[in-house]
């Protein structure tokens, strides 16, 4: 019977190991498609002969990115944009979150304000209110237009209180029986037990603002203020000719939607595929693995 179960054991290991790879395949190809387009000829890819590999290779789609000085400038603006809005916005985040995560005989208004969190999830006044109250406050065009109305994500706050009230209620017993206040209690206790939570919701954080372009439109009146992605919309997507020059012209002529799109895509996606390894090792780690004794 032992030796049945084992055998059964191995079987399913190998099932399980061959459809995640298969499955892992499965999202990685399309992605090597793209990649393969970006660095294929013009004709090639409006002909669709790329499939995995690219076809008459050349790196013009990513020279008509790159060769420009607004790139750079719109490369440090999200830079910029994506180190103060991760900073303040997880500062806030974990500074709402601690004590939405008390028991209501701790917070009496605990389930109000909570509520209040809530409703802005549900209920928005509009693009219209949302840029008059921008503009009121004197931060259009610039960063701080792209960082603050955004700086409390809701979602990272449930997220984050929900962990908080899974953690051992005796950790923050024993900090005030040993003279520790809340400030204490939640930057050296709660904080580093949260690193892995942290960990989650700033890599939404960085994601969010490396992506977003529709704000850097509406906010920003130069050009020069534009973040990446809203630069490289505006002179892709939206074909502003007004920031093209006339080498600039000559270069997208010999290019095809496609290529510049897909060059588009991986421009965008490079700097989040390199900071996701470094923080995948915080998903799996144990949480409060040994932090409580006997």
């Amino acid at each position: 019977m032992v030796q049945k179960t084992g055998a059964g054991r191995k079987l399913f290991a190998a099932f399980n190991y061959t459809f995640l790879i298969g499955l892992a395949v499965l999202c990685l190809l399309p992605l090597v498609h793209v990649l393969a387009v970006s660095f294929s000829s013009s004709a090639a890819a409006m002909g669709g002969m790329v499939k995995l590999w690219p076809v008459q290779f050349t790196t013009s789609a990513y020279e008509f990115a790159l060769q420009k000085p607004e790139f750079l400038t719109a490369l440090i603006v999200t830079v910029k944009r994506v180190v103060l809005g991760t900073s303040i916005s997880m500062f806030l985040t974990v500074l709402s979150a601690y004590p939405l995560a008390k028991e209501r005989a701790k917070f009496r208004w605990r389930t109000a304000y909570a509520w209040l969190f809530v409703l802005t999830m549900l209920f928005h006044g509009g693009l219209i209110p949302w840029y008059m109250t921008i503009k009121t406050l004197g931060m259009l065009d610039s960063i701080w237009a792209l960082v603050l109305p955004g700086a409390v994500p809701v979602f990272n706050v449930i997220l984050l209180l929900n962990f908080y009230r899974g953690l051992p209620k005796e950790l923050e017993e024993s900090a005030f029986m040993d003279g520790a206040g809340h400030w204490t209690t939640l930057w050296r206790i709660y904080v580093p037990l949260s690193t892995p939570a942290l960990a989650t919701i700033g890599l939404f954080t960085i994601v969010g603002h490396w992506n977003s372009w529709f704000d850097g439109l509406i906010l920003m009146n130069s050009p020069d203020h534009y973040p990446l992605q809203s630069y490289l919309r505006t002179i892709i997507v939206g074909q502003d000719l007004t920031m093209l020059t006339s080498t600039d012209l000559t270069l997208l002529n010999e290019l095809s939607e496609r290529t510049v799109k897909t060059s588009q895509i991986f421009l965008g996606a490079l700097p989040i595929i390199m900071v996701y390894p470094f923080l995948q090792r915080f998903f799996i780690k144990g949480i409060v693995m040994g932090s409580v004794k006997g």
